[in-house]
């Protein structure tokens, strides 16, 4: 009975997510937040703080209104980065959800050490569990299309951490968010449990209006050539209620920045927190939010 119930779930899982998915609100890439968003871009632009050669990706999806509220090159195929990570923990888990794999003590500590620590060596031991780049790329296609229609999975990680080549859109972290909030997704819990573990961010952390404690589910994504975060933010409003929404920014340069690797992502960060704090205070306008200015 127990394997029979497997199979239907296998069977109907992918349907449903089609109907879920297809269910998120159009885009709303010119309304006021976006407008905001755009102008500060332009703005940093003109001070040099972004060069001509990198492209940004911004996307705001507010769960209380179940509304896009900016879209800004959304549908850019981008380097993924280890943004990427959060996919393979869906292939993974799709896998265990399955019955092809165990999650056991073993893999969910490399399933914690790719999310929260980032450690490449144990995102491509999840990886090959599930066959590696292709195959894993071939699970989300054929199980989650409308999920991650740009995702492209490549190449493992290889030594440094210099990958390019895997590619997605902030579109694509959008859906893939939006999705795993509502727990629509394998072992939705537990990713959002490991997603939430103290690590790096740039959507929280030195983000002036966000205030301390503030709840954060994200993965980064740092190359030489790709600075981002995709994640959700739960803020809480002085009435006791909690206000999440997604945000996800992406810089890509077309340029390597190897030799001053450290200025650059430090300072491209910067920009990501920047646009951060200017969601934080377009959402405090619309609901009764805590903290900063």
């Amino acid at each position: 009975m127990t394997n029979q119930l497997s199979l239907l779930r296998g069977f109907f899982l992918p349907f449903l997510l089609l109907f879920f998915i297809a269910a998120v609100p159009g885009r709303a890439d010119d309304g006021p937040l976006a407008t905001k968003i755009d102008s500060h871009i332009k703005s940093l632009r003109a001070q040099g703080k972004l060069r001509g050669y990198e492209r940004t990706a911004w996307i705001v999806y507010d769960f209380t209104s179940g509304r896009e509220i900016a879209n800004i090159n959304g549908s850019s195929q981008l380097q993924a980065a280890s943004m990427i990570k959060p996919f393979l923990a869906l292939a993974f888990f799709h896998e265990v959800e399955a019955g092809r794999l165990i999650y056991g003590s073993t893999s969910r500590r490399h399933m914690e050490l790719m999310i929260q620590k980032s450690n490449n060596e144990s995102t491509n031991w999840v990886m090959r569990q599930t066959g590696g780049p292709a195959k894993t790329e071939e699970i989300l296609k054929r199980n989650y299309p409308e999920l991650c229609p740009q995702i492209r999975i490549v190449e493992y990680i290889p030594d440094g951490g210099r990958t390019y080549r895997n590619e997605g859109s902030a579109e694509d972290y959008g859906r893939f968010l939006h999705a795993l909030w509502y727990r629509r997704l394998p072992k939705s819990d537990e990713m959002l449990r490991v997603m939430g573990l103290p690590g790096s961010d740039r959507l929280y952390t030195r983000v002036k209006s966000v205030p301390t404690g503030t709840r954060v589910y994200n993965k980064t994504g740092s190359t030489a050539m790709c600075c981002g975060d995709m994640g959700i933010v739960v803020a809480e409003g002085r009435d006791g209620k909690k206000y999440p929404y997604a945000l996800i920014g992406i810089i890509e340069s077309s340029r390597r920045n190897n030799s001053n690797y450290s200025s650059w992502i430090s300072s491209r960060a910067n920009v990501i927190r920047s646009v951060s704090n200017l969601v934080y205070q377009e959402m405090k306008k619309r609901y009764p939010l805590a903290g900063g200015g």
